[in-house]
C-alpha cells in the first residue's frame, strides 16, 4: 500500500513536491467549492518528476466526457504520462444547482460518460447512440477526433462511488475507485463488491487501483488532533438536502443519524462553527487518521488489510506549514507500518 495526498489549493505545490520527495504514489486535486481540479494539476504537474496526478475528481456533470478526454489527455502529455482520469457524478444539488444538469439515472450517464471519453482518447472518432449521450447529436455534424499527444494511450480511468451500485460500476467499467467516509470495516465490504463486479466481467483486482480518501490530523491529543477536521465533516454532512446527500445517507447508515442531523441544520441556519462543533469525535475517529505516527501506523494496517492500494490522506490543518507537518508523520507513520500488511 502506498499514499497519496489529496492538495489543498492553498500550498499545493509545496504539498505535491513535498509528497514525491517522501515517495508518495498520487498527488490529487480535489475539485469543488474552492477550486477546480484541472488548474491545481497543470500546476503540480510543472513542479514534480515522478509523482502521479489526478483529479479527486473531476466531475461529470461539469464537462462534456470529449472535453474531459481532451483534458486528460492534455494532462497526461503535459505531465509526461502521469496522470489517471478520476471521475464523479457529485449530487443532486450540485449538478442541477451548479450545472444545470439532471441527476437522472446518474450510474447510466456516468457508464455512457466513461464510454465516450474511452473512445474519445482512443483517437477514433467520436460517434456515440446512448440514452444520454448522442455524438454528433441527430441531424448530423462533424464527429469529434482528437488529436492531442497522448491519445491512443492506455490512461487510467477511476470512478468514485459510495453506494452499492456506483460501486460496481467502478468494478465494472473503470480501473479503480475513489471512496470518502470509509471505515477500514466497510472499505472491506466495498473492495468485495467491487471484486463480484470485476468476476461477473471476468477480470480479477490485479491493477485495479482502490484509492480512499481518508482526512488526517496529527498530535498527541486525539480531540485536539481532530479539531482541524470538523469543518470538513461538517461541510459534507450540511451539503444539500439530507433526503438526496449520498454523505447524510452514510452517517445515518454508520449510526450517527442524529448527530447529522443536527449538524445539517445548523448548517442550514448558517451556524457553521456550531455545525462544527456537533460533529462527534467518534465518527471522524472511525474514518480518518488522527493521532501520533504510531496511532495513525495502526489505522494504516487495517487500511492496507481491508484492500487499499493507494491511501488517499485528505490533510486538514490551518496553514500550509501544518498540511506539510501531516505529509511527513504520514510518511513515517507508513515506514512503521506493523509487517506483514
Amino acid at each position: 500500500m502506498q499514499l497519496g495526498i489529496f492538495l489543498n489549493r492553498e500550498g499545493a505545490l509545496a504539498m505535491a513536491v513535498e509528497a514525491e520527495r517522501l515517495g508518495f504514489g498520487y498527488a490529487l486535486a480535489p475539485e469543488g467549492f474552492r477550486s477546480d481540479a484541472v488548474s491545481v494539476l497543470g500546476a503540480v504537474a510543472a513542479v514534480t518528476e515522478r509523482i502521479r496526478l489526478a483529479p479527486g475528481v473531476m466531475q461529470i456533470p461539469a464537462r462534456t466526457p470529449v472535453m474531459a478526454a481532451l483534458t486528460a489527455a492534455t494532462l497526461n502529455d503535459l505531465s509526461g504520462g502521469r496522470f489517471a482520469l478520476a471521475l464523479g457524478v457529485s449530487n443532486p444539488d450540485v449538478s442541477q444547482g451548479w450545472y444545470g444538469v439532471p441527476f437522472d439515472a446518474p450510474l447510466a450517464r456516468a457508464r455512457e460518460y466513461v464510454e465516450v471519453v474511452r473512445l474519445a482518447l482512443s483517437g477514433a472518432p467520436v460517434r456515440y447512440e446512448g440514452e444520454h449521450f448522442r455524438l454528433p447529436p441527430s441531424g448530423g455534424g462533424t464527429p469529434a477526433h482528437l488529436h492531442a499527444a497522448a491519445v491512443g494511450t492506455d490512461l487510467p480511468v477511476f470512478l468514485a462511488g459510495v453506494r452499492p451500485g456506483s460501486l460496481r460500476l467502478a468494478g465494472a467499467v473503470a480501473d479503480g475507485w475513489i471512496g470518502v467516509f470509509c471505515p477500514p470495516e466497510r472499505l472491506a465490504e466495498s473492495v468485495a463488491t467491487i471484486a463480484a463486479s470485476r468476476a461477473a466481467a471476468g477480470r480479477d483486482m490485479a491493477g485495479f487501483e482502490v484509492l480512499p480518501s481518508i482526512p488526517i490530523g496529527v498530535g498527541e491529543d486525539v480531540e485536539r488532533a481532530a479539531e482541524p477536521l470538523r469543518p470538513y465533516f461538517a461541510n459534507f454532512l450540511g451539503l444539500g438536502s439530507k433526503e438526496r446527500s449520498i454523505y447524510f445517507a452514510l452517517a445515518v447508515r454508520m449510526g450517527f443519524g442524529a448527530a447529522a442531523a443536527e449538524v445539517h441544520e445548523r448548517c442550514a441556519a448558517g451556524d457553521r462553527a456550531g455545525a462544527a462543533r456537533a460533529v462527534p469525535l467518534e465518527f471522524m475517529d472511525q474514518v480518518s487518521l488522527i493521532g501520533d505516527a504510531r496511532r495513525i501506523a495502526a489505522r494504516m494496517a487495517e487500511y492496507a488489510a481491508a484492500g487499499v492500494t493507494t491511501l488517499g490522506l485528505t490533510s486538514l490543518a490551518f496553514s500550509v506549514d501544518g498540511h506539510l507537518a501531516n505529509i511527513r508523520v504520514a510518511a513515517e507513520a507508513h515506514r512503521i507500518l506493523p509487517q506483514p500488511v
